[in-house]
């Protein structure tokens, strides 16, 4: 079977399914750079937040902050057996990042329920506002990828598509590198 020519090769002489994941990546970076500037201005202009603030649980955060970073481990290592053509390999460790994805927002649900239980919603304040908005919105992202490196396992597990574990696991890092710019923010600068 031939492959078709538009996902082999771009006028730059870039894989278009990797040209495609840049463009996706930088059309994110504008969404989160906006929230976070926004926050950041916000925050600033604000000090009073810095109360509501010392109630995120800052050990949750960071805990979910290593379940991210062992995802990506485990994203570069499925890259690496696509590499070597060995797609049962990848889709296994592709299986393990989505574990990772899992863990995370179950963690997540569990301390935002925690977190609402004791009053601190989103219409609590405008910090809270910008916590469920920027976090929820991250955690979309994280439940997006999840799906995505699903379909993808599945193929490489065939053998199939391999160059498409490399594009999931680009995705899946912007996500981790989102997140240590929120876990920060949100958590830790009180």
């Amino acid at each position: 079977m031939q492959t078709p020519i538009a996902t082999t090769r771009s006028a730059t002489g870039i894989p278009t399914g990797r040209l495609a994941i840049w463009w996706v990546v930088a059309s994110e970076i504008v969404i989160f750079g906006g929230l976070l500037l926004s926050y950041v201005m916000h925050r600033i202009g604000h000090p009073e937040w810095a109360i509501a603030q010392a109630h995120t649980h800052t050990f949750v955060g960071a805990f979910n902050t290593f379940v991210l970073l062992t995802a990506s481990f485990t994203a570069v290592k499925g890259h690496e057996a696509a590499e070597k053509g060995d797609g049962k390999k990848a889709a296994k460790f592709l299986y393990l990042t989505m574990g990772g994805a899992c863990l995370f927002i179950l963690v997540k649900s569990l301390e935002w329920t925690s977190e609402i239980l004791e009053g601190y919603t989103i219409q609590a304040n405008g910090f809270w506002a910008f916590y469920y908005t920027a976090a929820g919105l991250h955690a979309l992202h994280v439940i997006a990828g999840a799906i995505v490196i699903f379909f993808v396992a599945r193929d490489a597990a065939k053998g199939r598509n391999l160059q498409r574990v490399e594009y999931v696991g680009i995705y899946w890092h912007f996500v981790d590198i989102i997140w240590i710019f929120l876990f920060p923010l949100l958590y830790i600068a009180k």
